[in-house]
């Protein structure tokens, strides 16, 4: 009798403490290591990362409730280094359901990314921004498994420090003039079409009011947006270029992001006729002046060129020295002279500008090394009356405007433009 109480004490003490435990793996929350979780390198999920050191996946989960984790397959894997900027980003559930992701960069940007791409399940998750180069990640995944066990899982990884930042420039701002394009323009060339594609589709533009237009490459180093016609006076535009991540060329990356907002003011466009020695501008359509002029005299190296030009810059005072365009001190072409209120055309070194010595030429004979020239008076009013980005067009000369020599986009038609388009 004794004994079969003992035996009652003691199987009564075992159901106690069992169901002990089995409250306490209902309730407490405890830290694990992902080897508990199955959590492995997903480098067959898509682009391995260049160069990447692959060692243990992430660093720490909390689990909750339920005794089966999830199985998580990242990738680029825990403390990976050297990370490609274009490495497809991944975080799949092999098994149980993949939950909220974050990656964050250490300067606290979240990477955009959508989850059940591909995946009817919503199970994998991938970014849709490219990566900043020369930063580290931190990966934070919330995921469900098979019997209810919710975990919160971090990974980390850094990306590659590229030999060559690809620094890049967009313009312009302000108020500017019915010709003045959009400009993505890079120091070193972008190597590819590729590459030059790549570019193309992270730089968005809004116009109000909307207008039709394209991208163009001028050269391997500049990116143009025009639209098919001038642009309606009073548009706004606004311009993003989100770059970072984007390879230029051998180890060269660019690592930031750039844009511009600017306003088209009314419609001046010029025409400057070479052989009838006159400029005339049109404000809005309307001929508002005509003024003698003076071009550059007959020559290969000396006679203004024909096409349509865009004013690139103003200035009130320009030093012009022949040797920077190539006439050299000791040439007999050299020149050295300081001009006023100059409109800049090309940056082989045409201007229109104030050209005292030359009055009694203009109207009647071409004298000047490539420039326009024009009475003190009416280069004045002609510099306070333009902006950067009017329209002059030159005709009558049979020395061709070349498209890089200055902002060429309007030597093109529409569809030869078009074609520029790395994307076309």
């Amino acid at each position: 009798m004794l004994r079969s109480r003992r035996g009652r004490v003691v199987a009564i003490a075992t159901v106690a403490v069992s169901l002990l435990l089995l409250a306490c793996l209902g309730t407490v929350t405890s830290e694990t290591t992902v080897g508990h979780l199955a959590l492995k390198s997903a480098q067959s999920l898509g682009k391995a990362p260049s160069g990447a050191v692959l060692r243990p996946p992430a660093t720490s989960t909390r689990r909750t409730a339920g005794t089966t984790a999830a199985a998580l397959e990242v990738s680029p894997a825990n403390l990976a280094v050297n990370v490609a900027p274009d490495a497809l980003v991944t975080v799949r559930a092999s098994s149980g359901k993949l939950g909220a992701v974050r990656l964050v960069d250490d300067r606290g940007h979240q990477v955009a990314g959508q989850s059940g791409a591909g995946d009817i399940a919503g199970n994998i998750w991938t970014n849709s921004e490219l990566l900043r180069p020369s930063a580290a990640y931190t990966f934070t995944i919330a995921a469900i498994g098979p019997d209810g066990m919710a975990t919160s899982t971090k990974s980390t990884f850094r990306t590659l420090t590229p030999a060559i930042s690809a620094t890049y420039t967009v313009s312009p701002g302000g108020v500017v003039g019915v010709g003045m394009p959009v400009m993505v323009v890079f120091d070193t060339a972008v190597s590819g079409k590729a590459a030059k594609a790549e570019v193309e589709k992270r730089v968005t533009l809004t116009t109000v009011p909307s207008q039709v237009g394209s991208w163009g490459w001028l050269d391997d180093r500049q990116l143009m947006w025009r639209p098919k016609d001038y642009w309606l006076a009073g548009t706004k535009v606004s311009v993003r270029a989100a770059l970072h991540g984007v390879q230029t060329g051998d180890n060269k990356w660019v690592t930031t992001d750039s844009g511009t907002s600017f306003t088209v003011g009314s419609s001046m466009i010029s025409n400057v006729d070479t052989r009838a020695h006159t400029l005339t501008v049109r404000r809005d359509g309307a001929l508002i002046r005509t003024f003698p002029v003076s071009t550059g005299r007959p020559g290969p190296d000396t006679e203004t060129r024909n096409g349509i030009k865009v004013i690139i810059e103003r200035a009130p005072v320009v030093v012009m020295d022949s040797a920077t365009v190539g006439i050299p001190v000791g040439n007999p072409n050299y020149y050295k002279i300081t001009t006023n209120w100059d409109l800049r055309l090309t940056w082989t070194g045409e201007y229109i500008h104030s050209a005292p010595w030359s009055v009694g030429a203009q109207g009647n004979t071409n004298v000047s090394h490539g420039c326009t020239n024009m009475a003190p008076a009416d280069a004045q009013w002609m510099f306070n009356n333009s902006k950067v980005g009017d329209v002059v067009t030159f005709t009558g000369s049979s020395r061709v405007f070349q498209p890089t020599e200055g902002i060429g986009v309007w030597v093109y038609d529409y569809a030869g433009w078009m074609a520029r388009s790395a994307l076309s």
